[in-house]
Formats: structure tokens, sequence, C-alpha cells
């Protein structure tokens, strides 16, 4: 990924930003500090692993923020919406990828797998963990945060020591 990659991927997350209203799925300060670790790692050249990390959450981000935007704008089913929507989100950022040579190369891998792949999985299912953690809290605190931006500190957390756990493994 380069500048202007990551430019683009800025832009529309601040255009989506700037269109949408207060959501419950995934809170606006979230999606912009994913954007900016994923900018922030390639400006810094960390290793692929760590920078797939803060895509991968970045990925579940905008599928979450688009079947919240669909749920209120269209009357309809959304049995399994979900999967199709994360279904084409991920062939839309692997696909690319793969056929520009960024995902593939076999001098690129790190537990006999792509390291920018790996991490992608691995962040999207941190995120994941991570907004699932911050929700059980909210409810077992009878609906409220137990401290302002806890929707974003918690996902962000386990992302930071995901990020750290792999500046050490991939170092050297």
């Amino acid at each position: 990924m380069n500048k202007k990659h990551i430019t683009l991927i800025s832009l529309f997350t601040f255009l989506g930003l700037s269109y949408s209203k207060a959501a419950l799925a995934i809170c606006p300060v979230c999606t912009v500090a994913v954007t900016a670790g994923v900018g922030l790692a390639q400006y810094l050249k960390i290793d692929d692993t760590i920078t797939g990390l803060w895509i991968g959450a970045l990925t579940i981000s905008t599928v979450l923020w688009t079947v919240h935007w669909l749920r209120r704008h269209m009357d309809i089913d959304f049995t399994g919406i979900k999967a199709v929507i994360g279904a084409l989100t991920y062939f839309l950022i692997f696909y690319p990828l793969y056929v520009t040579d960024i995902i593939g190369n076999p001098l690129n891998t790190i537990f006999g797998l792509d390291r920018l792949a790996f991490g992608i999985v691995i962040g999207s299912i941190m995120f994941l963990v991570g907004e699932k953690i911050s929700n059980i809290i909210i409810k077992k605190n009878s609906g409220k945060v137990n401290f302002r931006y806890q929707r974003v500190v918690v996902p962000m957390s386990g992302l930071i020591i995901l990020s750290i756990i792999f500046y050490y493994l991939t170092k050297g």
C-alpha cells in the first residue's frame, strides 16, 4: 500500500463519516482511529502483519457501518445480509491486493501464511472480539459505558496489544 492508497482510504472514510448519523454499530472515532493506524503503519514501514491487523479492523468497521446504514435506509429482510456484505467487502480488499502481487509473495510469510493476509484475518477477529467485550461491559452496566470512549478504547486496546506482540515476533 502506498500513500495514494492511504489517501483514498482516508478520503472514503471521511466521506462516509461526513454523511452518516450516529450509529450503534461502531463509532466514527473508532473508524478514524483504525484508518489512522493503517496510514501510520505504512508511513513507519512497519511489517505487513501489523498493517494487516489494522486493515482487518477497518474492514470489520466498514462492514458493520454498511449493514447499519442498510438497515436504517432499506426495507428488506436482513437474514444473512451481514455475511454477504462481509464476503463482498473482503473480496474487494483481497482481490486487488492479490492481482497486484501485494498478497501472495512466497517470501513474505509468517507461520507459512502471507503476512498481510494473516494480519487482516487476525485484526478482523480481534476487532470483533473487542467490540463484543465492549458490548458485554455495557450490557452489564445497564446499557451505559463505564468510561468515555469505551467503545473506542476496548477494541483499539486489543489491536495495539497485538501490534506490539507482532512487532517483536517479526523484528529482526
